[in-house]
């Protein structure tokens, strides 16, 4: 063993005050507008957005920092719409109260510029080849978004706000409401809105699962591999009580 891996001591006292965060970390959908969030307070989360990690270090984002109370309104009435749209086609998905938006004094927009598409591995020749390399430099530039939010995220925390992150705004409807109400440029994307404040009610810590289920060691363990038959069951069962429900009253 070298020198260098014999001097190594890892840092738990630093360990456990990050877990500390991670784990306060809660979802709040409802905030106490009384209580705003300062200014510097939205720049110190944004400082930690900005020095996360991205593929080929393009940092592919922009985030739109809305104080504006009729702008949080019009966007509320989007989602509310959208789930409006959701119920009608029957999709059974168990949405939160999106009026919870307006509430939320700290209010960003995550933006996403896929042009950055060209800076990982592509061919950009149009060509079957090129279209495989395309969906994994997407995964790519999303997984990059999402840990500059996370890095976010964690911020919020470490404050003392709790959060709400409302994801997965990939509809064209979407963008063609949002762009134009945030003077976003038609060739960039809204990927996500991450709210936070003082929450207005104490928020609860949701259902995990235990490292052992999701921990495998040098191959995966078939023993925890899930049919699709066995997804579907857990969405049609268990997914309901999950999402939305204090971890300490799930049966």
């Amino acid at each position: 063993m070298t020198s260098e891996a014999t001097a190594f001591r890892a840092d738990r006292t630093r360990y456990d005050q990050l877990m500390e965060t991670v784990r306060g970390r809660l979802t709040s959908r409802a905030f106490n507008s009384a209580v705003p969030v300062p200014r510097e307070h939205i720049e110190l989360v944004m400082e930690a957005a900005r020095h996360a990690p991205s593929g080929a270090n393009a940092q592919p984002w922009h985030y739109i920092a809305v104080t504006d109370a009729g702008v949080k309104k019009q966007i509320a009435d989007y989602f509310v719409e959208e789930q409006r749209r959701r119920a009608k086609l029957k999709m059974k998905f168990p949405t939160p109260n999106y009026r919870g938006l307006e509430s939320a004094p700290g209010f960003i927009v995550v933006v996403a510029d896929f042009r950055f598409l060209r800076a990982f591995p592509v061919l950009l020749d149009g060509s079957d080849l090129d279209k495989q390399y395309q969906e994994n430099a997407e995964r790519i530039l999303l997984q990059s978004v999402a840990a500059s939010t996370m890095s976010a995220h964690l911020a919020a925390a470490a404050l003392g706000y709790q959060v709400w992150w409302v994801t997965a705004i990939g509809q064209q409807a979407a963008q063609e409401a949002l762009r134009p109400l945030l003077g976003i440029p038609a060739d960039l994307a809204v990927i996500d809105i991450m709210l936070f404040g003082v929450p207005a009610k104490p928020p609860y810590k949701r259902w995990k699962k235990t490292l052992p289920q999701i921990l495998h060691w040098d191959r995966f363990n078939m023993d925890k591999y899930m049919t699709t038959d066995q997804i579907d069951a857990w969405v049609k069962e268990e997914r309901h009580k999950v999402m939305y429900r204090d971890e300490s009253k799930i049966d």
